[in-house]
């Protein structure tokens, strides 16, 4: 019987473009190029964490759970927004060259780090929490699978902003809430338990709210978590033309 060599897999030289801008020394953004060492199976994290230990310690960028759960990390990834600490080198060419910006329309503070308070004023504005009339209760609020599906997929978001980052409506108006925000309050006009979804239908129906939403599609396909972001959109809309759920 023939012993057969066991295949190995060597790293690849591959060139990262990442849009930098350093607020203390640049007017302008601008884009360095570096050439890192990476196996296929690297994530994009990996290569960005490589390139700030041993080539520029003063590449800034966010992450923190690593896996796809915190949302942080979200960037430009080759022109669409993804999750680097989601996103594969082999999936993304291991010959061509990658190219790294920060998401787009929330202010610039530094390289691949965006201000989010905007993104979090317009999630806190749609009243993202359980609203319900009375006194505590003294029993279990019950839902039916049925009551919970109806809103079972939005609750997936992990605010990473990959979704409202990448809808062309807001890159233009600043004052749009964004899918993000418009998910969050789904989440909660659906539910049987609550009683505020008048309140949130209502502060969705203001000029920068659901109306502004074009149907590009760009926040269903951006979001790390699959959520059906546009059909949840088109359900609030609904919502506020019958009121009724």
């Amino acid at each position: 019987m023939t012993a057969t060599a066991e295949t190995r897999i060597e790293p690849t030289d591959v060139t990262f473009k990442i849009r930098r801008y350093i607020p203390e020394t640049d007017e302008e953004p601008h884009w360095e190029t570096y050439v890192v060492s990476v196996y296929p199976t690297d994530r994009v994290l990996d290569a960005l964490m490589k390139i700030k230990g041993e080539q520029d310690g003063t590449l800034t960028f966010r992450r923190s759970c690593g896996h796809g759960i915190c949302g942080s990390d979200a960037m430009r990834i080759n022109g669409r927004n993804r999750l680097a600490c989601k996103t594969l080198i082999k999936d993304l060419g291991m010959n061509g060259e990658i190219v790294v910006e920060a998401i787009k329309g929330l202010p610039l503070e530094k390289d691949l780090v965006v201000d989010m308070e905007p993104f979090f004023d317009a999630y806190k504005a749609v009243k993202p929490y359980l609203i319900t009339d009375g006194h505590e209760p003294t029993k279990e609020r019950l839902q039916s699978a049925e009551e919970r599906a109806a809103f079972d997929d939005t609750t997936k978001c992990i605010l990473c902003a990959a979704c409202t980052t990448s809808c062309p409506v807001y890159w233009t108006d600043g004052d749009y809430f964004g899918p993000a925000a418009i998910v969050a309050a789904h989440r909660f006009i659906f539910d049987s338990r609550d009683a505020g979804t008048e309140s949130r239908l209502e502060i969705l129906n203001d000029r920068e709210g659901v109306w502004r939403c074009r149907t590009t599609f760009n926040c269903s396909e951006a979001c790390p978590r699959g959520i059906e972001v546009t059909q949840a959109i088109q359900q609030v809309k609904r919502a506020l033309l019958f009121r009724r759920f």
